[in-house]
């Protein structure tokens, strides 16, 4: 068997054995150690939702939607945290859990169809984010003379693809936890800081214009971008799924231990828990300023001037945001800058739907979830195959903003089911004496009573019925 053969079946995350168990650490200081999940999290949020879909919304609407920005990234972490529990607790992955919550249809649990059909259309989104760095790439240096040219697109689309399948194909844990903390803080800790200047610069914005956008309205015309920048900003419901897989992999359930009944299984297990919620809320922090950050200079840069990011030159227009403001000398930044953040969704998103892409063939019956050797067998192959295809999906359609708002739609939509599966496992899954305090349960049924409204609105104006 091949080395990492080896690694897969010597320490399996997703086994839990008594040999596994360490101790919880104590406090932040201790607990930051053992901190990764949420950086692969933060990863994937801060991409394609902050850098396309925000912005977009921000240069459509300006300011005044701003509340919509810091209500979309925190009130769905409740829910996050809630499945991350149960997964501590029982060493099982979302779609595991998803496949057992009833009604089933023809033996496939509703929750697991459901979510295939969000598979579906983010294969759209996916194929925007690698389109959008290739367009980045492609820019900054062009193949064959015109940037926005097919030539182009299509060499640097296929360098992308070919370069993330080597970079990734080992699905080491590590790796992609290091990797993805590089990427994030790169162009994170850049925007935030432009985005706080822009007060001494001619796009500057006040605390009038801060104000008019914590007033609970929605324009006319914005309604399709806002439901789209809800579902896709913060934790969606991809999000809140595969960050369950992480946390398996990173060593929470196997450090907790098989559940033996005992007091001391609880309290490990709630030890490790809360490592989880400050892993969590690490990572809210981060995709927070960071969509604030977009946000804003969509709204104060791009706003005031007419544009909006569409189509190929998205790229050139989202620009502008940092060449307005610093001179033309920054657009070398700015590219180099959106190619860490939209590099950094693809760095997260291949090994997560790979991982999912897995688990659902096995509720199907089709390998064995806990044979390590097959499981990473299957991994790999859509670890090829899913980098491909997006390109593929880019190259035929050719507008990343699209491609991405209308994955955004069908996530909010999908949140329903979460929201369900996640009531449905804690009530018949998750030991009592794990579940959160009241004040946890508050902030859950908020979370789960905005999420729910958000999935059926926009049902109904994917129907017609709004």
């Amino acid at each position: 068997m091949s080395e990492s053969t080896n690694r897969a079946t010597e320490t399996d995350p997703y086994t839990l054995t008594a040999d596994g168990i360490k101790e919880p650490p104590t406090g932040w200081r201790d607990s930051m150690r053992y901190f990764g999940p949420g950086l692969i999290l933060s990863a994937s949020i801060v991409g394609s939702g902050e850098l396309i879909a925000t912005t977009a919304l921000g240069a459509q609407a300006g300011f005044v939607l701003l509340w919509l920005v810091i209500v979309s990234t925190l009130v769905k972490v409740a829910v996050q945290i809630e499945l991350a529990r149960w997964t501590i607790a029982t060493g099982q992955p979302a779609l595991t859990g998803y496949a057992k919550v009833p009604p089933l249809i023809f033996g496939i649990g509703w929750v697991n169809l459901l979510w295939a059909v969000l598979a579906l259309s983010k294969l759209l989104q996916l194929g925007g984010i690698i389109g959008g760095t290739a367009i980045a790439f492609s820019v900054l240096l062009p193949i064959g003379g015109d940037p926005l040219a097919f030539t182009s697109l299509l060499v640097w689309t296929s360098i992308l693809a070919i370069g993330s399948i080597a970079l990734l194909y080992s699905n080491r844990y590590t790796l992609i936890e290091r990797g993805a903390a590089l990427l994030v803080v790169t162009f994170t800790a850049i925007t935030v800081v432009i985005a706080l200047g822009l007060p001494a610069t001619p796009w500057a914005y006040g605390f009038d214009d801060l104000g008019s956008g914590l007033v609970f309205l929605v324009p006319a015309g914005t309604l399709g971008a806002a439901l789209a920048m809800f579902g896709i900003t913060g934790v969606g419901a991809d999000e809140i799924t595969f960050y369950t897989y992480w946390c398996v992999e990173k060593g929470y359930a196997r450090w907790v231990g098989p559940n033996d009944g005992s007091d001391e299984w609880v309290r490990r297990a709630n030890g490790w828990i809360r490592v989880m919620y400050k892993d969590a809320m690490l990572s809210w922090v981060i995709y927070t300023f960071g969509t604030l950050a977009f946000y804003l200079m969509g709204a104060a840069v791009l706003n005031p001037q007419g544009l909006v990011p569409s189509g190929n030159g998205m790229i050139t227009t989202l620009s502008r945001l940092y060449t307005d403001v610093l001179g033309e000398w920054a657009n070398v930044l700015f590219l180099l800058g959106a190619i860490a953040v939209l590099g950094s969704t693809m760095w997260a998103a291949i090994p997560s739907w790979s991982r999912m892409y897995t688990n659902l063939l096995a509720t199907f019956g089709v390998l064995d979830w806990q044979d390590p050797v097959a499981r990473l067998r299957w991994i790999r192959v859509f670890t090829v195959a899913l980098p491909l295809l997006w390109a593929v999906i880019y190259l035929t359609i050719q507008s990343p903003v699209i491609m991405v708002q209308i994955a955004g739609v069908m996530t909010g939509i999908f949140l329903i089911g979460v929201v369900w599966a996640v009531y449905w496992l804690r009530r018949n899954e998750t030991d009592p004496r794990l579940h959160g305090g009241r004040a946890f349960a508050v902030c859950l049924a908020v979370s789960s009573v905005a999420i729910a409204l958000l999935g059926v609105y926009s049902l109904a104006d994917v129907v017609g019925i709004v």
